[in-house]
């Protein structure tokens, strides 16, 4: 610990500029990272030594809480996962080298308590692979086909379970103000929040365009809140009988060959076959045949006109800004040519990709 120390008082004394690279960041987190599973394994040796009774704590994390100024949920939660660790080796193994995180971990231990060691011990050194590999958002996304793979009458029934615990609450208070608050399932809350955002969006342009070059009226909170007044008021002036708006579900055809199974949102969260019932009679349906990993083969007709189709393609099929350092959903994207269109690019899916008007224009721009 004294050469610890030592050592961590060289980095704090440091001029931070020193520190500053991209390497240097990395090279802090992973050992940042090993500390944390050494001092996770030592909170779950600690508790199996019960030298925390002698004290009169009532348990390890109870110690740890008080002598560490720690939260008691966050101590026992750091006690559990050691305990799960002691049944994992390959992901105590990997976070110990710092080439995984906290962040994968934890999953990877509730995952095997879900499921039952049975069936994931046998999958757990290709589960950490990928938890090296992916970044966060892929490792999860992975993690939960892996997850429905392993226990599909589970995960559904999970799923029924969010959906059954859908709750709003809309109160006023003594002064008038009106509190909101609520839960929502995946794919209801996804067709919320696509309407939501749609009229945002044009509230946004709204204040731009008023502010001429300064500063705007509203800030994104206040833009969200007038959004939903708004979209009460158009509901309300919607005519009675009038056709409802329907939610669009997507179907990838031949794409599971090359990519896995896929059931997830346009934004990327995986949902179970199960949760999707209940929305086919109320949806549109498109088709998008892959032919390859990149590239659509066709992309079919809803039951009225869908226009753009090779706009469509690209979204779908890369979901995001294709830099690595940014996740903008490709629906808000521009659709870049990989070979600009000025040198011969065409405009053809496997020639497009989505990207934010940030990376962009960067693209374009000298060092």
């Amino acid at each position: 610990m004294a050469a610890l120390a030592t050592d961590i008082d060289e980095l704090v004394a440091a001029d931070p500029a020193s520190l500053a690279g991209g390497e240097a960041i990395v090279a802090l987190r992973r050992q940042l990272e090993r500390l944390s599973a050494v001092a996770t394994r030592a909170s779950v040796a600690f508790d199996a030594g019960r030298a925390w009774e002698a004290d009169g704590a009532r348990s390890a994390a109870a110690w740890i809480s008080s002598r560490c100024r720690l939260p008691l949920p966050l101590a026992r939660r750091q006690v559990r996962l050691g305990r799960s660790l002691r049944e994992m080796p390959a992901t105590e193994a990997a976070w110990l080298a710092g080439e995984i995180s906290q962040a994968q971990v934890e999953p990877l231990a509730a995952v095997r308590t879900r499921v039952g060691a049975e069936l994931f011990d046998p999958d757990e050194a290709a589960l950490v692979g990928y938890a090296r590999q992916l970044p966060h958002r892929d490792f999860m996304r992975t993690l939960a086909y892996w997850t429905q793979a392993a226990d599909p009458d589970g995960v559904e029934d999970d799923a029924e379970a969010q959906r059954d615990s859908r709750r709003l609450h809309l109160s006023q208070s003594l002064d008038g103000k009106w509190f909101l608050d609520g839960v929502l399932d995946p794919i209801s809350g996804e067709v919320v929040s696509r309407a939501l955002k749609a009229i945002e969006d044009e509230l946004f342009e709204a204040d731009r365009a008023a502010a001429n070059g300064g500063a705007l009226a509203r800030t994104p909170a206040q833009r969200r809140a007038d959004a939903l007044v708004e979209l009460a008021r158009r509901a309300a002036a919607m005519p009675a009988g009038g056709r409802l708006p329907e939610p669009l579900l997507t179907v990838l055809v031949g794409y599971e060959t090359f990519a896995g199974r896929v059931c997830e949102m346009e934004s990327g969260t995986v949902v179970t076959p199960g949760s999707l019932l209940p929305w086919l009679t109320k949806a549109y349906i498109e088709r998008v045949v892959f032919d390859s990993p990149d590239r659509v083969k066709n992309v079919g007709v809803r039951r009225r006109l869908f226009g753009g189709a090779t706009r469509r393609a690209v979204e779908v099929r890369d979901r995001e800004c294709f830099s690595e350092y940014c996740d903008l959903p490709a629906d808000q994207c521009e659709i870049d040519h990989v070979q600009p269109y000025g040198e011969g690019g065409l405009t053809v899916d496997d020639n497009g990709r989505p990207a934010c008007r940030y990376h962009n224009r960067r693209r374009n721009q000298p060092p």
